[in-house]
């Protein structure tokens, strides 16, 4: 197993920050994984953690605590930090952690000012957490990973419904990862073939789902490791193919599919029929305006150094 990078870091070790650095370690996909927490000592004791996987693995990839900075040498960094607040909503879940989250990704912007390598956000609402990153810090090359994580969902409910395996489902969930959401039921194929996609199923599963996944096991985890290592083997040119990432679309930052052609992407939007065209408008604005909203929230520092 050849790495395909030396480096790859990883902000935050919660949930996903965990789950991400098993991945990246299973896979091998870079020689060395570097770990940075608002808590160093967490970092360290992810990185032991993930040191021992890599003895037992016989994985290439080995695991260390670092400070931001650091990351600067990384061919990616994934953010998955997640602020500490009581969310409280019933619906437009996702937007509950917005203002708490904007503050310390401001701050990372700061720190990971004009960064030449690819950036994946995690950190929800990820399609404004990664508009908010891209314009803070000036890197060229951030993407978020909602919109992936629906496709996949979106694919596997459509199988079961169907009695088909995942890999007949062709098909997209674009524009917001949350109740804007946009189900690409138009342009919907199972082995080539244009299907009737029973849409209302569909969405509720898909609203069902990541509820149910936090009431049993206290948050998704897997889910989004696995968007996260699917877009990193496109972005870091380890392959070429579509996914689905937050990414600049006309004045905001949008869920569409991106063609990656050796690390170089091209969106590649579906066709639309006009009910699909007039959801996606709805959620370009609905995004632009609780953006605006977060353009005055002051930052939350995050240490620049180990304690």
């Amino acid at each position: 197993m050849t790495p395909a990078v030396p480096a790859v870091g990883v902000i935050g070790t919660g949930a996903v920050g965990q789950a991400v650095g098993g991945a990246l370690v299973a896979a091998g996909l870079c020689a060395r994984l570097l770990i940075a927490s608002r808590t160093p000592g967490q970092a360290a004791a992810l990185a032991d953690d993930l040191d021992d996987m890599r003895a037992a693995y016989g994985s290439p990839v080995w695991p260390a605590p670092a400070t931001v900075a650091e990351l600067r040498d990384c061919a990616a960094v994934v953010i998955a930090v997640r602020a500490s607040f009581t969310n409280t909503r019933t619906t437009d879940v996702r937007m509950g952690g917005a203002l708490a989250n904007a503050s310390v990704i401001r701050a990372l912007a700061a720190q990971l000012q004009a960064y030449a390598g690819t950036v994946l956000v995690v950190t929800n609402p990820v399609d404004l957490m990664t508009r908010l990153f891209a314009e803070a810090s000036g890197c060229p090359r951030v993407f978020g990973i909602g919109s992936s994580l629906d496709t996949a969902r979106y694919r596997l409910t459509l199988a079961r419904l169907l009695a088909v395996p995942v890999r007949a489902v062709h098909g997209h969930v674009i524009g917001e990862h949350g109740d804007a959401a946009v189900v690409c039921a138009s342009s919907t194929t199972v082995n080539g073939l244009p299907v009737p996609v029973p849409l209302q199923q569909v969405r509720d599963e898909l609203a069902a789902r990541p509820g149910r996944i936090n009431a049993g096991i206290a948050r998704t985890r897997y889910g989004p490791a696995g968007a996260v290592m699917a877009a990193l083997r496109l972005a870091l040119g380890v392959e070429d193919g579509v996914t689905q990432l937050s990414a600049a679309y006309g004045d905001g930052c949008l869920g569409i599919p991106l063609r990656f052609t050796r690390g170089h992407p091209l969106p590649c939007l579906p066709p639309l029929d006009a009910v699909e065209a007039r959801q996606l408008e709805a959620a370009r604005i609905k995004l632009r305006a609780v953006y605006s909203d977060l353009r005055g929230i002051p930052t939350q520092p995050f240490p620049s150094g180990r304690n």
